[in-house]
């Protein structure tokens, strides 16, 4: 038997076999180096493999040495305790609901409730302190969303029989926002619950276009390192491989070359931002536009954040150098969120399509069910037509006037901070920010975690970023008339911090100064879950 095994393993096909496995392989992790650096360049490569290696010696580590990932999980837990004690606070007789009331409240007692939960928190938002989070479009308009919603409360848009008139405001928002943005004609779009949503939905759509129409069963989508995380979570949700792309140090824009070298027949979809939300940075929407025509694949733009700034920028006398529509030639998609600066209610987007034929792969139908056939255009069956109603009087009311004054105001707001913050010796704008994002970091000295210590000491609520470490300011029509305001305790925080350069070193400092170095990321992931379960825990 041994002698037999051995004479089939010497015989010249077995050998040819091996062989060809061996090469398979070897050719295999050359393309993946060769392509790993195209795309992130000789040094980005490198960093990426010490990174990846240095993870799984850290993961091996903790495995190997007795006692050693005990260690970390009990630092975690206490970092988890620390996020648990802040989020959901124990408050001394407080009353909580752990069970339904054996008889239901009145509406005096249920009304006093409400009131109760509204007063917790001290962010003071009104003052124009917080960076996005609440687009505010006037308390006129609140009160007519309230009457929307009041009127409107019971509707459904899955039964679009029963309700009509939300099915028509449905088409009507979509209309409109298309013709915000040049749809040609047959263009279309849906409605969705958030710009997650609309994104998760552009890459569902085109994952199965692909498959269906050139047989990719391992899809792939090219996008930049500063576009929206919807992009991982979809990435994560509907299995297709993610490319990121790394962007220009000068101009925060994404390289629109390696873009190119990233593409190959696996592709689904490349991506851009119109702004993205790290940086508030443009990509070069046309470049990207004619770089996936020339390779006959779809071309998104995440315009959710800058959804109703950037089609009013030219009449606000803000022009932006080109076009982020339906007008450059390639773009197939395009994502734009009606609660942000369309002053929507929270919980409305909108996603848009060149043809009806692109659309036809986001629905979903099954024609079985004993239920009867069963049809959505997105991810949700039941939704409130509230939203949709809240969502249309907003756009009516304000109409293309009022939001040509809207991102005049919020616009111009934004780029009187982002002038004061160039001119300060100690910090540095990153890239060119035209819309409503301005993101800066410290030139050591100073420190960018120590700046914005120092700021929130004073009440601010900006965002902390990374890679780089920086901040940043979304500016709402809330921040309007707190711009000076801003820029007058940034410039106090630089001159502190140049004064005393440990000033800076609160809380804020040591926690994101700590996230940063630690070179452990599944760390840095199981606080983050931490934090996810403390928002449920009561």
């Amino acid at each position: 038997m041994d002698s037999t095994v051995a004479r089939v393993n010497k015989s010249p096909l077995v050998l040819h076999f091996k062989n060809a496995i061996v090469l398979y392989v070897v050719l295999r992790w050359v393309h993946l180096v060769f392509r790993e650096v195209a795309v992130r360049g000789p040094l980005g490569a490198v960093k990426r493999l010490v990174a990846s290696t240095l993870q799984k010696l850290i993961t091996l580590t903790r495995s190997a040495v007795p006692g050693a990932d005990a260690m970390v999980k009990k630092e975690v837990e206490k970092s988890i305790k620390s996020i648990e004690k802040s989020v959901c606070p124990e408050v001394p007789g407080e009353k909580k609901y752990l069970a339904l009331p054996a008889t239901g409240l009145n509406q005096v007692q249920v009304w006093s409730e409400l009131q109760r939960y509204q007063a917790m928190g001290q962010v003071d938002w009104k003052g124009g302190k917080v960076s996005g989070a609440i687009y505010h479009g006037g308390e006129d308009v609140t009160r007519l969303i309230t009457d929307a919603f009041k009127m409107f409360c019971i509707t459904n848009p899955l039964h679009p029989e029963v309700f009509p008139g939300v099915r028509k405001m449905e088409a009507e928002v979509v209309a409109m926002v298309l013709a915000m943005y040049n749809g040609p004609p047959g263009s279309c779009g849906s409605v969705t619950s958030g710009g997650t949503e609309s994104l998760l939905m552009a890459v569902k759509t085109y994952r199965d276009m692909a498959e269906k129409l050139r047989g990719v069963t391992e899809p792939e989508m090219v996008v930049p390192t500063t576009i929206h995380a919807a992009f991982d979570k979809a990435s994560e949700y509907f299995k297709v491989k993610l490319v990121h792309i790394p962007v220009d140090a000068k101009t925060g824009k994404v390289d629109v070359h390696k873009v190119a070298r990233a593409i190959n027949r696996n592709t689904i979809l490349i991506a851009g931002s119109a702004p993205n939300f790290p940086h508030g940075i443009i990509d070069d929407i046309p470049a990207l536009a004619a770089l996936a025509k020339k390779n006959k694949i779809p071309m998104h733009v995440d315009c959710c954040l800058g959804g109703f700034l950037v089609p009013f920028m030219e009449k606000a006398g803000m022009p932006l150098p080109h076009y982020c529509d339906f007008r450059v030639d390639g773009v197939t998609s395009i994502s734009v969120d009606t609660h942000k600066y369309g002053f929507a209610p929270k919980g409305s987007s909108v996603i848009m399509y060149r043809s009806k034929d692109i659309r036809n792969f986001q629905y979903f139908v099954t024609t079985e069910w004993p239920g009867g056939v069963y049809a959505s255009p997105s991810i949700a069956g039941s939704r409130p037509g509230a939203l949709i109603a809240g969502c249309w009087a907003a756009m009516v009311r304000f109409g293309e006037s009022g939001y040509v004054q809207s991102t005049r105001d919020i616009v111009g707001a934004a780029r009187k901070i982002r002038d004061a913050v160039a001119a300060m010796d100690g910090l540095r704008v990153i890239g060119e920010p035209l819309v409503s994002v301005v993101a800066f970091e410290g030139i050591l000295p100073i420190k960018t975690y120590g700046v914005a210590d120092l700021l929130s000491r004073k009440g601010w609520h900006l965002n902390i970023l990374q890679n780089p470490a920086s901040i940043h300011i979304a500016c709402t029509m809330l921040t309007v008339p707190a711009a000076d305001s801003l820029i007058a305790d940034i410039a106090e925080a630089v001159a502190t911090l140049r004064e005393n350069p440990e000033a800076g070193n609160g809380e804020l400092t040591a926690i994101y100064g700590t996230a940063a170095s630690v070179p452990d990321r599944t760390i840095i992931a199981d606080v983050s879950r931490g934090f996810l379960d403390a928002l449920t825990k009561i």
